[in-house]
């Protein structure tokens, strides 16, 4: 850890990390990275929270995050790591070999998930996947899971935060709007609702903050944005913005700046890995293409045409690759183009935000601040609770939070209020 970073001390409150995805590429390289970092293998290259201001905030310290999780996989975290390396090269067989008991350790904190009303996709790729009777008694399962990681690691608090696969949007979602019809849709056994938003409630109601890294429906209900203000429990997300649309937050807002004209913007995408694969199904894909495309829709309401398009393509296994054509006009109807391309190794790109939000969501608990966080906007494709899709704009929330906080050391009183209010 840098040495200008401010973190708890030893003997200061203990914070665990439930990981839904547990054995998934992202979970497994944070875990990596989490226990690379305590060993002084790593430096915190890609983290935000070891900048300033963030840095300056009292945040838990990496090196004690303690990791456990769900996942329908049954393929070790050992095996999953030495599978990235072989195949991508990440992490390094150094750092692999150093960190080895340490991903063990963790192997034994993660129990069967559930994949329900999680879609086909999904459900044709997990290899073992709690069968609950009922969606109440997956949420019971899940909660006794997050008690006994809690008890069993003497934990002050547990964040929750789901990276696990995108799954398909589900219809009419304003029927949720009201805690009492989620609450009936559990009893009734509803198709409707997902996986990630019995997470979401089963967090949620014991007091876990919870971080919903995906496309997925997860803690957006209106129903469970009420359960957290209730129960004062801080919640963000979704879709974690790291590759051709943090480029598009930032590219975006010059356009509309210099005042000029576009006319067209195409985005193709392509990827491997099983989250590449699960977004070969039409209906899970539409999540993510959603989340894509709304960022340049706010940020140039009068764009001329606007698609996004995600193919899998196995031999890239964990890298993906955008290229993005910009057709635009200037003064004088002057037609112009920019052309770029990203290439990105999806996980290492990831894992330093996982670690990030773990951090500042625990602080927000700490700090009594419930319901959404604005200041996290940066982080997501889809941010809850804020219009603003300008990745400038999204961070001076996030440095004003961290310089207000800094200033005080208390409670500003701000994390649960709309940035656009």
């Amino acid at each position: 850890m840098d040495s200008n970073t401010r973190t708890h001390d030893d003997e200061g409150s203990r914070t665990g990390v439930w990981l839904i995805g547990a054995r998934g590429n992202v979970a497994t390289t944070a875990v990596v990275g989490a226990a690379a970092l305590a060993r002084g293998e790593t430096t915190t290259t890609g983290m935000v929270t070891a900048r300033e201001p963030t840095a300056s905030l009292d945040l838990p310290a990496v090196e004690g995050l303690v990791f456990g999780g769900h996942d329908v996989a049954a393929e070790s975290l050992v095996d999953r790591a030495e599978r990235l390396q072989e195949r991508n090269g990440i992490p390094d067989r150094e750092t692999l070999a150093a960190v080895r008991e340490d991903l063990a350790a963790v192997d034994e904190r993660i129990e069967m998930g559930t994949a329900v009303n999680a879609g086909d996709a999904v459900a044709a790729v997990a290899d073992d996947a709690e069968e609950s009777t009922s969606l109440r008694d997956a949420v019971a399962d899940i909660r006794a899971d997050l008690d006994a990681f809690r008890d069993e690691n003497d934990l002050d608090r547990v964040v929750v935060i789901n990276v696990a696969s995108t799954e398909p949007p589900i219809d009419d979602p304003e029927r949720f709007d009201d805690l009492a019809a989620f609450e009936r849709g559990l009893d009734e056994d509803d198709d409707a609702i997902p996986a990630s938003s019995l997470y979401a409630y089963a967090a949620l109601a014991d007091g876990h903050p919870y971080v919903n890294f995906t496309p997925s429906t997860g803690s957006s209900l209106g129903a469970l944005r009420d359960l957290a203000e209730r129960n004062d429990v801080p919640h963000t997300g979704r879709d974690a913005k790291t590759g051709e649309t943090l480029m598009k937050s930032a590219l975006g807002p010059m356009f509309a700046g210099r005042n000029l004209r576009v006319l067209s913007w195409e985005g193709h995408n392509v990827l491997g890995n099983k989250d590449g694969l699960v977004l070969e199904d039409a209906a899970n894909k539409a999540s993510k293409q959603q989340s894509k495309g709304d960022v340049l829709e706010s940020i140039l309401p009068e764009i001329g045409h606007n698609r996004v398009r995600i193919d899998y393509t196995p031999s890239l296994r964990d890298w993906k690759h955008a290229w993005d054509f910009v057709h635009f006009e200037g003064f004088l109807e002057t037609e112009m183009k920019l052309q770029f391309t990203w290439e990105g190794a999806d996980s290492a790109l990831a894992a330093p935000l996982v670690l990030d939000l773990a951090r500042l969501l625990a602080y927000a608990d700490e700090h009594g601040e419930g319901g959404v966080q604005p200041h996290l906007a940066s982080f997501f494709k889809d941010p809850m609770g804020v219009d603003e899709h300008g990745l400038t704009r999204q961070l001076d929330l996030l440095h004003e939070y961290a310089e207000r906080h800094g200033a005080t050391g208390t409670d500003s009183g701000t994390g649960s209020t709309d940035a656009d209010d």
